[in-house]
């Protein structure tokens, strides 16, 4: 991988107030940390990130970094994150990761595909791309961009797995060799489409059903109270009305005996 120049500069104030003048001063806070030494604030030109950002091919970019007035002024480095505000989409943060030219880094590079299937354009089968990004480990010099597959011997049924992705000079994919990356499924048919039609029409149907069933039951329902049913025998809560006594039965009233 191809290292891009970037210029930083030391930062000493860290504080809210302080970020936010330096954001509108025209500079991005940054922070470097690895191996070498300890995190160190840094600040960037809103300019210059912005500028790498655009022209870099992928996500990962090694940058040259040089570092005003300090006493390590150049280091090696990998752009390891950018924080973008969610509705401007300015650069808020960039973490930068310190690497040595002698020791292997891993990082993940995106994986594309070249030419055509031979099963998409002779059977009318479908390209699948499985898995887009794959781990690779390297010396900062050799790392990858991106991984490129030539997919046009691909037939229906078959795919490249990530054992079968070939891998640049120095370069060692990391995964499991089995996991399929790219792969050229059979066209689906139009009675397949119209089962999985159905198969949606008719998980939908039962979902109303069970939604009907359940608005009807919650309006039948009795309205709960808060306290649970009285045990049997035990007296009436403090302040509760006193269910009302039965009537007696016509005819049936006990007349008081008589004193002798």
């Amino acid at each position: 991988m191809k290292s891009v120049s970037l210029t930083a500069y030391p930062r000493t104030l860290t504080r809210r107030s302080a970020v936010k003048k330096l954001r509108t001063s025209g500079r991005v806070p940054a922070v470097i940390y690895g191996r070498q030494a300890e995190p160190q604030t840094l600040e960037l030109t809103i300019i210059d990130i912005e500028n790498l950002i655009h022209r870099s091919a992928s996500e990962n970019v090694l940058v040259d970094l040089s570092v005003v007035d300090d006493s390590r002024p150049k280091r090696l480095a990998m752009v390891q994150e950018v924080q973008h505000h969610v509705l401007s989409g300015k650069v808020l943060h960039v973490d930068l990761h310190e690497v040595a030219e002698d020791e292997k880094v891993t990082i993940t590079v995106p994986v594309e595909a070249t030419g055509e299937a031979v099963g998409v354009k002779t059977s009318g089968g479908v390209l699948e791309h499985v898995l887009f990004k794959v781990k690779v480990r390297a010396l900062p010099k050799d790392l990858p961009e991106v991984l490129t597959v030539d997919v046009s011997n691909l037939e229906i049924g078959q795919a490249i797995h990530i054992g079968e992705i070939p891998a640049p000079a120095g370069v060692e994919i990391i995964g499991d060799k089995n996991i399929p990356v790219i792969a050229v499924a059979a066209p689906v048919t139009e009675a397949e489409e119209a089962a999985a039609e159905a198969a949606a029409g008719t998980g939908l149907a039962e979902v109303e059903v069970i939604k009907e069933k359940t608005e009807e039951t919650a309006e039948g329902a009795a309205p709960a109270t808060k306290a649970g049913p009285a045990a049997k025998g035990a007296p009436p809560a403090k302040g509760a009305e006193k269910p009302a006594e039965k009537a007696p039965e016509k005819g049936g009233e006990k007349k008081p005996e008589k004193k002798k």
